[in-house]
């Protein structure tokens, strides 16, 4: 399993062969391990990503001593990540295990990958059964007054009260949403730029979490010597997952 981290920019559309695709753009800027959890210590597999950067002074104390490690095992890294999410995994599978500070690009995934995206739908406050659920609303006719986008009966009279699921008013959007079987259209590395077919749930700017299946491509920082420096090391991690894409 692959992943990264993303922000919802907008949408366009990008020709593929002699057809118009309508693809959403998300900026995936290079994303830090910031932690790899265990069953041993913490009762479950998971890999802690961090992306973006805010002041230092809007961060607490506790998650500062938790970036630490990061700054010190890559020099690039400060300790003002805006934001970490966690990938569950089943188990890491390499001989080159993942490392805390290595760097996940957006050329870990490739054309083609079919990808799963989970982010936060737009919130569209309290709103009433017809924009909310459909609801076709009464006839504009023979009297009806203020009636028209009203729900109708709730139940009957016996109960004297609601039963639990009644689709009614109430606040709408918000929640979590998962979308599957994606496919990715364009990587810009230059850019950080991922273009996935479809539309993706969310406002602009929205956080979003993409996975797929196949390796990982990690970059991590190896002193080789004092003379050559800082030198760039790439190697691809096997991450097994029970929940695997299906391409369809």
């Amino acid at each position: 399993m692959k992943f990264i981290l993303g922000k919802k920019l907008n949408m366009t559309q990008l020709w593929t062969g002699d057809r118009f695709v309508g693809v959403t753009v998300i900026e995936a800027e290079p994303c830090v391990v910031v932690q790899i959890k265990n069953v041993k210590n913490d009762g479950y597999e998971a890999i802690q990503l961090g992306t973006g950067t805010k002041k230092e002074k809007n961060i607490n104390k506790p998650q500062i001593g938790h970036y630490k490690k990061v700054a010190i095992l890559n020099k690039e890294r400060s300790t003002n990540i805006k934001t970490i999410r966690e990938f569950r995994v089943d188990e890491l599978k390499a001989d080159n295990t993942l490392n805390i500070g290595d760097i996940v690009r957006v050329d870990t995934f490739d054309v083609g990958d079919k990808v799963k995206l989970v982010s936060t739908s737009k919130g569209k406050g309290f709103q009433g059964v017809v924009k909310r659920y459909g609801f076709k609303g009464a006839k504009t006719t023979h009297g009806t007054k203020d009636q028209v986008r009203m729900p109708g009966s709730v139940g009957a009279t016996g109960p004297a009260r609601i039963f639990k699921g009644m689709r009614m008013g109430g606040r709408m959007g918000g929640d979590r949403v998962s979308i599957a079987n994606l496919e990715v259209i364009k990587v810009d590395l230059k850019k950080s730029l991922l273009y996935i077919k479809g539309g993706v749930a969310g406002a602009r700017n929205a956080l979003v979490m993409i996975k797929g299946d196949g390796e990982l491509k990690v970059f991590s920082e190896e002193n080789s010597s004092a003379n050559e420096g800082v030198q760039e090391v790439t190697q691809t991690v096997k991450i097994s997952d029970s929940n695997e894409i299906k391409n369809t």
